[in-house]
């Protein structure tokens, strides 16, 4: 049980660089290499090296390396932790409206018959 909510604790981690999520983004439309991954953005190699090592420690993604080209794939099934998370929070919340909506109802009925 403990190892689930580290592994959330990386992914929103993950995902609250820009650039990162761009990444992501990206390779929501399919694997792409570093030099594809690294095109878009201002910055030197290095560096988008380091974000893509966050991003497959975190699990959000994964590498092959076929000869000298590193290609990266989007793991799915990972952001559908987060998407449950986000999901059971949102259910929590719109309960908690529900009964704000029908207790204001309710008072707002009787302040009229008084």
């Amino acid at each position: 049980m403990l190892e689930e909510p580290l592994a959330l604790d990386r992914m929103f981690q993950a995902l609250s660089d820009q650039s990162r999520r761009g990444m992501i983004d990206r390779l929501g439309r399919g694997p792409a290499s570093v030099t594809e991954l690294a095109q878009p953005l201002a910055m030197a190699l290095p560096t988008v090296m380091k974000h893509l090592h966050v991003l497959e420690t975190s699990g959000l993604v994964l590498s092959e390396k076929t000869g000298r080209v590193r290609t990266y794939h989007l793991r799915k099934e990972a952001l559908a932790s987060v998407e449950r998370w986000i999901a059971e929070r949102k259910a929590g919340w719109n309960s908690t409206f529900d009964r704000l909506d029908q207790f204001l109802a309710e008072n707002s009925e009787e302040t009229v018959v008084k």
